[in-house]
């Protein structure tokens, strides 16, 4: 049996954050203007220059940042690098989290990431006397900046307890769906939703367009019914208005619908529309060069008049 420490506390938990990009960035910034002092790595320094400045401590590697904190957060790229912080770099198990997680500890990855992965950190931790989450979360840029995310979290019922104070202060919607892995399986669920949605935002500002309507106008009529939603009213927004910078970078979502593809297969579940999804953005980012676009930036090969 795991002992967590009953809750955490302002000013005297100890929080690690490792990955500070586009959402990691400011969920850090959240917690550290919660009061909770601050612990931070990630691969490139110069990214955590705002939490340190502000009087976050910076750690050379994720083990240094686990033997300072109570609870460690992460949030990176791939499962690959899921898998390289918490059980060590090239061979260096000792570089990782789950070397140096102190007995009680919470780890909390909010990575999208395989199930099977969250599983097996969760083990590894309970090993140590320790405890892990998997916790991805749902709301974008948007979402991180505003604290407004959906987590979904799998794993301990006391470990969530401990660390749903640090939940609130990033989230809104929040909730334990189960054991490890549950919270991967749920992100799963919400990417396929995604994924089909979002292509049928695309498809029908591009009908708009090419009928010669004022696309503004015609988000902020049917924002307003069925059609309503964060794909539409937020990403459509963008798509209108030729911003397709990432707020959730078209590379992490093929990755994402490549993990709920192969979880599906496993399962027995023909799930065509992500399967044309994912399609489409490999072909997007391969052929149009929208790796590195939001994922609003489909609208650019579908809305392209042709040659």
């Amino acid at each position: 049996m795991v002992t967590v420490t009953p809750e955490t506390t302002h000013g005297t938990t100890h929080v690690g954050f490792v990955g500070l990009g586009i959402m990691g960035l400011s969920m850090a910034g959240h917690i550290q203007a919660a009061g909770y002092p601050l612990h931070v790595f990630t691969r490139s320094r110069d990214k955590a220059a705002p939490l340190v400045d502000a009087g976050a401590e910076w750690h050379d590697d994720p083990a240094a940042l686990a033997a300072a904190c109570d609870v460690v957060i992460t949030m990176v790229g791939y499962p690959a690098d899921v898998e390289a912080v918490y059980f060590g770099q090239d061979g260096h198990p000792e570089t990782g989290i789950l070397a140096a997680l102190k007995p009680g500890a919470v780890a909390v990855d909010m990575t999208t990431s395989s199930p099977s992965l969250a599983e097996r950190i969760a083990a590894a931790a309970a090993e140590r006397g320790a405890a892990a989450l998997d916790a991805p979360v749902s709301g974008g840029d948007v979402g991180a900046r505003n604290a407004t995310l959906a987590i979904m979290v799998g794993g301990d019922e006391a470990a969530f307890q401990t660390v749903k104070p640090l939940f609130e202060v990033m989230g809104q919607s929040i909730a334990l769906l189960g054991p490890a892995g549950a919270g991967q399986h749920t992100k799963m669920v919400n990417q396929t939703v995604i994924a089909g949605t979002i292509l049928g935002v695309a498809e029908g500002l591009a009908y708009g367009r090419r009928a010669g309507l004022d696309l503004e106008k015609v988000l902020e009529v049917i924002g307003g019914g069925a059609a309503g939603g964060f794909q539409l009213n937020v990403l459509g927004k963008r798509m209108v208005e030729g911003d397709f910078a990432p707020g959730f970078f078209v590379h992490h979502f093929i990755k994402d619908m490549g993990i709920a593809g192969a979880e599906a297969e496993r399962m027995g579940l023909d799930l065509q529309v992500l399967t044309l999804a994912r399609t489409i953005y490999e072909r997007f980012a391969a052929d149009e060069g929208g790796r590195e676009d939001g994922t609003q930036g489909i609208f650019r090969m579908i809305a392209k008049d042709p040659a």
